[in-house]
């Protein structure tokens, strides 16, 4: 039913000429489905049923615009689309109605423009300017005028009977959008400088997020080129269902390109004419070190470019108060990873997945003709990707900027390395060199260089293979997806609450934190690396690298030299060190084995394997020490080669595990696994006062795809799970939007943590995922099959409108994915169809991803630190008749290793056992992740209904 807002029933419109007034007939037809109710010679009327509305079209020259003069006026008020209320314009006619969101898809077939308030996501007004020149709104409320929260699209029929605790939210929000005092600019994003995997993320992200609070999203193509030429071709208005399907896509969709006309400054005024003539306020720039610092000159000259445009009249006093001041915030988009003060740049991992892929099929090759290869990676002034990929595929040798040596050197080492791994049985020799290799006198190292040395010295069989662009292709790896996403969202929020004196910030990741860093002191720090290179200044480039980067080499460097090196410990100091797996296998378990066994020799401690669990110690002895060729290539398997199982001290016997502990005399233990393996370290802890054995040194290293072990926020093998996981479910989607109209239900693992089905939400773009921390609530199954039929509605005949729901196994057992498939068909009235998915044990991955394979190694080597660290404080009580359990000291000597936010630590099992942990539910009481659901639900529109 329609309706004027202000209770009369008659709009009175005036036309100037016959072809206005038969556009207005039309208008006024098509769009409100208005009827010829009558007409005289210069009158027409048109109404709806029960003449509930009338529309009154007087022709009358004299007063009416002619044609001129209304292309003259609605050109003017589209101008101000992105700057002015329209409403504020002139008097305004609002009419009500029952169904805006169809309205709007009405009013942009036909090619109307129009401005949405608050947004469009939660519509409660839309304006247009009708054929005649009149700006004409159409509300589904009965105030429009007034300030409120805004209407969902659609909210279930809750009934009388609903109780008063039940509140509607979006993602934590009353009103169904974020409604902090953050003010509401306009947010444009740009990716510059070279592509990276994740961009389309950070874009889907900033577009979603800018709406979400109520903010209007611009895209500006072809970075600052777009800025220059300016115009509706470069820099465009985003929608909501604009950035559908962009987190499977890789490279960037709305392009980048290297502008050197912005770096002078007659581009840069272009670039500020343009931003002011399009309506933004802020802007977010994700790219490179070059990228970064145009974004933050630009901010700086801002002042003096929007005056110099007022002076010479290329915009209005009304524009230059508006947009005196510009906000400008950085993400890095980077195959590199060569940013100072961030851990991991945006597309990072994803080259270090093609990387590592490419070099785990090459050793296949390789070790079947015993040969020799020369990999070259991308790296021009960062030797990331070469380090790397050097720790996650065990390369032989690899050559870096950062650390160079002379030519006669690095032929030496690289010769007494190979010979001595081929001397020991390695049948094949990978090296890597980074594309901006140098010698210490500045001279280039190139891989027909290697090659060379590899042939004339060891007589190898040598072939040289460069990645190349490969590096930078295809779609992103899961943490980069994340990783953008995250970022992207804490970009609108920086955007909007900096002000004209706050530095322009940078989002950057510290180990698992999102946070903000000073821009101008992330970009000049990246340059003196380059600086200090060139300089021959090594030691002041390694020094400027972040810790983690100094710390993975020095570990690659242990691991290398385990064969061959000299221990660098005495013989009094050396230990004996075990390391076991419980739990299920998780992606990275063989890489913590092999990277504990060889930093352990070229230590000179003894590594041992205890096969098969507690079970296998217990019941057969499964002892044995590990031998260097015996582990060769573990880093790039997935599973447990030394056999892994649930059971846990207490479970096998206590007393004989106890025994082969003596016997052995372990000075250490690492245990790598999940919830088993968390409960295993306690009940050894417990044990101590009874069996000397147990006074050792213990340590845990998290290895679980649930990530649900008290004590950290990542475990081993959830990266890996989550790009299986990822896989399947664009698999999955992509035939869904084939079909057309069809929505899959697929089950993922978890346990009792809700960690995968959150986070591959976020990294599918599913619209729902049911977690056992909230089970299914059949209130909100209501409003999510409301929601998909709307999104159905919307999307019609659209393309990659695919729909996923996930489903933890525990978020409820009578809710099966067949039942849920079958309510749902039930319910959606034949306008689309659902299906089950099961991946099943798919989850747990075939080979371990990069992050898995390199964290395992940084972990494990972290283990065995802390064991060398705490042996003496273990020394004289190993036989002590009376043994202080509860001495903090002592208690800390058995400890989980883990991330916590933006530090690893130690944390002791005990604290962790009684006070941090859920155990009838096999979980940490606190749930890091719950703010990451929030987002997760922000980005796909979903409403929640939350229990006060």
């Amino acid at each position: 039913m329609l309706s004027i807002v202000n209770g009369t029933s008659t709009i009175s419109l005036t036309a100037g000429s016959s072809t206005s007034l038969s556009h207005a007939i039309n208008f006024y037809t098509n769009i409100l489905g208005l009827n010829l109710h009558s007409e005289t010679d210069n009158i027409t009327y048109l109404a709806n049923n029960y003449d509930k509305l009338i529309v009154e079209l007087i022709f009358d020259p004299a007063k009416g615009l002619t044609e001129e003069q209304i292309q003259t006026r609605t050109q003017e008020i589209h101008d101000k689309l992105n700057q002015t209320d329209w409403r504020s314009l002139d008097e305004t006619i609002v009419v009500k109605v029952n169904n805006i969101v169809s309205l709007i898809e009405t009013l942009q077939t036909f090619k109307h423009v129009v401005q949405i308030t608050p947004n469009e996501l939660f519509p409660n007004e839309v304006y247009c300017v009708d054929p005649l020149g009149y700006v004409i709104g159409f509300t589904a409320v009965s105030n429009p005028l007034t300030l409120q929260p805004p209407l969902q699209k659609l909210k279930p029929n809750m009934g009388a009977g609903t109780p008063s605790s039940f509140m509607m939210s979006q993602a934590g929000s009353q009103s169904g959008i974020i409604t902090d005092d953050l003010p509401k600019r306009n947010v444009g994003i740009m990716t510059s400088g070279g592509d990276a995997p994740g961009m389309n993320a950070a874009v889907r992200a900033v577009v979603r997020a800018a709406i979400f609070r109520g903010c209007k999203a611009f895209a500006i193509k072809e970075g600052y080129t777009g800025l220059v030429e300016g115009g509706e071709d470069y820099i465009k208005e985003m929608k909501w269902q604009d950035v559908r399907g962009l987190l499977s896509e890789g490279g960037t969709n709305i392009g980048t390109a290297r502008c050197m006309e912005f770096k002078e400054r007659w581009g840069r005024l272009l670039g500020c004419k343009h931003l002011i003539e399009a309506g933004i306020d802020a802007l977010i720039v994700c790219g490179g070190d070059g990228s970064l610092t145009g974004a933050d000159l630009f901010r700086a000259e801002w002042p003096s470019l929007i005056q110099e445009l007022l002076e010479t009249n290329q915009i209005t006093q009304e524009q230059y108060d508006r947009h005196k001041h510009l906000y400008i915030c950085g993400m890095v988009g980077s195959i590199d990873n060569d940013m100072a003060t961030t851990d991991s740049t945006i597309g990072g991992y994803s080259s270090l997945e093609r990387i590592c892929k490419a070099i785990d099929y090459i050793d296949a090759t390789a070790s079947s003709h015993s040969r020799a290869f020369v990999v070259e990676v991308m790296g021009r002034h960062c030797g990331w990707l070469a380090l790397m990929a050097g720790i996650a595929t065990s390369a032989d040798y690899i050559f870096i900027p950062e650390k160079p040596s002379s030519s006669k050197v690095w032929q030496d080492q690289m010769c007494n390395i190979v010979g001595q791994h081929r001397a020991k049985g390695k049948r094949k020799t990978i090296v890597i060199v980074a594309e901006g290799a140098i010698t210490s006198d500045l001279q280039p190292i190139s891989c027909k260089d290697v090659k060379d040395v590899l042939v004339n010295r060891l007589g190898l069989d040598t072939r040289i293979t460069t990645l190349g662009h490969v590096q930078r292709g295809g779609t992103a790896v899961a943490f980069d997806r994340i990783l953008a996403t995250l970022q992207g969202v804490e970009a609108v929020k920086a955007v909007l609450e900096l002000t004209p004196d706050t530095p322009s910030p940078l989002i950057a990741i510290d180990e698992n934190k999102i946070c903000r860093k000073p821009l101008v002191e992330a970009v000049e720090k990246t340059k003196n690396v380059a600086a200090a290179i060139s300089e021959r200044d090594f030691e002041k480039a390694m020094s400027l690298r972040d810790s983690e980067f100094k710390e993975h080499l020095a570990n690659f460097m242990s691991m290398n030299s385990a064969c061959h090196n000299e221990p660098t410990l005495p013989p009094e100091q050396r230990k004996r060190i075990a390391i076991i797996n419980i739990g299920a296998p998780a992606g990275g378990m063989n890489s913590a084995v092999y990277a504990m066994a060889t930093y352990c020799m070229s230590r000179g401690h003894t590594p041992y394997a205890i096969h098969n669990g507690f079970s296998g110690l217990s019941r057969h002895e499964s002892v044995k020490s590990i031998d260097w060729i015996d582990i060769e290539g573990w880093n790039l398997i997935g599973g447990s080669e030394i056999g892994t199982n649930r059971f846990t001290p207490e479970e096998t016997d206590v007393g004989m595990i106890a025994n082969y502990f003596e016997k052995y005399q372990f000075d250490g233990l690492i245990l790598v696994g999940g919830f088993e393996a968390f409960v295993s370290l306690e009940q050894l802890e417990r044990a101590r006062s009874m069996y000397p054995a147990f006074r050792i040194p213990m340590v845990l290293i998290p290895a679980t795809i649930s990530n649900n072990v008290p004590g950290t926020e990542y475990s081993l093998g959830a990266d890996t799970c989550l790009n299986s996981l990822m896989d399947y479910c664009d698999v999955v989607k992509q035939s869904a939007s084939a079909t057309r109209g069809r929505a899959f239900i697929i089950e993922v693992q978890g346990g009792n943590s809700g960690y995968i089905a959150t986070y591959a939400q976020l990294i599918s773009g599913a619209q729902v995922s049911y977690v056992p921390e909230e089970g299914i609530q059949l209130d909100q199954l209501e409003m999510d099959i409301h929601s998909l039929k709307e999104s159905f509605a919307v999307e019609k005949g659209m393309t990659k409108a695919g729909k996923l729901l996930l489903k933890s196994t525990n978020a409820s057992k009578v809710l099966t994915p067949g039942v849920l498939a079958d309510i749902i068909n039930s319910e959606s009235g034949g306008e689309f169809d659902t299906r089950t998915a099961i991946p099943g044990h798919v989850q747990q991955g075939g080979l371990p991803s990069p992050i898995d394979r390199t964290r395992a190694d940084r972990f494990a080597i972290k283990a065995v630190q802390f064991i060398e660290e705490n042996c003496d404080k273990m020394c004289g009580l190993r036989y002590s008749l009376e043994f202080p359990r509860e001495d903090k000291t002592i208690t800390r000597t058995a400890a989980v290793l883990g991330i916590k936010s933006s530090h690893l630590r130690f944390t002791s099992i005990r604290q962790l056992y009684d006070y941090e942990t859920e155990l009838n539910k096999r979980m940490p009481k606190k749930i890091f992740w719950s703010s990451t659901r929030e987002i997760a639900d922000q980005l796909v529109g979903r409403t929640k209904i939350v229990r006060a």
